[in-house]
């Protein structure tokens, strides 16, 4: 990782790299969603990937591959807290490099560049930060649309910037600043620079309509499922006491129930309940088993759902 620039981005991150590519590992449950978001980034971003494709197999670049071109590098990704949305943007990067054997940037926007604690500098930041990135890759591309570098420009908790202007409330700077937004992606895109937005919101309601109509795609993250978190703590609890079966019923411990009609997220299973699970048999001085599992689940309740409608 390298230091922000110009103090418009959290530390930079170069793909590929080993951490990153850890960290992707680590992202059970969502291979189908990063597949296909890897696959789409590609193509968005290098279009020579599709066109020698329709080229290779039809005999001509068909017109719906030249309609798909015509969509804009941005995502969003919305869901409850939790679910791996964030985590899978920060390294996306790391599976486009791999699938398109070439260099990736990315680009955090830092809480500052948002705006926070700089009331009426949030539109020139955001205005500078799109700047910096088109800067950056206004030569990434060869005559012929061959990406030789591309990147991933990432805004969390986009709902503070991206903010539908139809509410009644917003502040007229609130208003240029999803102005500002949408001059940025549309700009990156008339340029054909090979940079892909990322929005990650936990409402998807509260973003503007016209940001939500300019993405090629929204993913929706849902809580794991009963195979999704069977699957995260068997590898989190491996060369532990606990067998298949006993993964199986903490798996459906961690799932909705009786008086609570939602489960656990990835983070609290990663984060809260796994490491807990471990310190407890750590300050008893005994090996993990069922048992302890059990017992910290049953005082280790899931995080509460955020309000996705806005």
């Amino acid at each position: 990782m390298t230091d922000g620039v110009e103090g418009l981005f959290a530390r930079t991150e170069e793909f590929p790299n080993q951490a990153a590519q850890a960290r992707l590992t680590a992202l059970v449950g969502l291979d189908e969603t990063k597949d296909r978001l890897v696959a789409d980034a590609v193509v968005l971003l290098d279009p020579t990937f599709i066109s020698d494709w329709s080229t290779r197999v039809h005999g001509q670049v068909i017109p719906a591959v030249r309609a798909l071109l015509d969509r804009t590098p941005l995502f969003i990704f919305a869901g409850d807290v939790g679910v791996g949305k964030t985590e899978l943007a920060e390294v996306l990067g790391q599976a486009i490099a791999r699938e398109s054997d070439t260099d990736v940037t990315l680009y955090p926007l830092s809480l500052t560049a948002r705006g926070r604690g700089a009331v009426g500098e949030m539109t020139t930041l955001l205005t500078r930060a799109f700047e910096r990135v088109s800067k950056d890759f206004a030569r990434a591309r060869r005559a012929n649309g061959k990406a030789v570098a591309m990147g991933v420009l990432l805004i969390d908790e986009a709902d503070a910037l991206a903010q539908s202007r139809e509410l009644a409330q917003m502040h007229h700077e609130d208003r240029a600043g999803v102005n500002a937004l949408l001059r940025g992606i549309d700009g990156m895109r008339t340029d054909k620079l090979p940079v892909l937005t990322i929005l990650c919101t936990n409402r998807i309601g509260a973003i503007d309509p016209a940001v939500s109509r300019r993405a090629a795609s929204v993913v929706m993250f849902e809580r794991p499922t009963h195979a999704q978190r069977a699957a995260l703590l068997t590898r989190l609890l491996a060369c532990t006491k606990l067998q298949a079966s006993d993964i199986d019923e903490l798996a459906a411990a961690t799932g909705s129930r009786a008086g609570c009609d939602y489960g656990y997220t990835y983070s609290d299973l990663r984060q809260r309940l796994v490491p807990e699970i471990a310190l407890s048999a750590y300050r008893r001085g005994v090996a993990v088993d069922m048992a302890i599992a059990l017992e910290v689940t049953a005082r280790t309740p899931p995080t509460r759902p955020f309000d996705l409608a806005g």
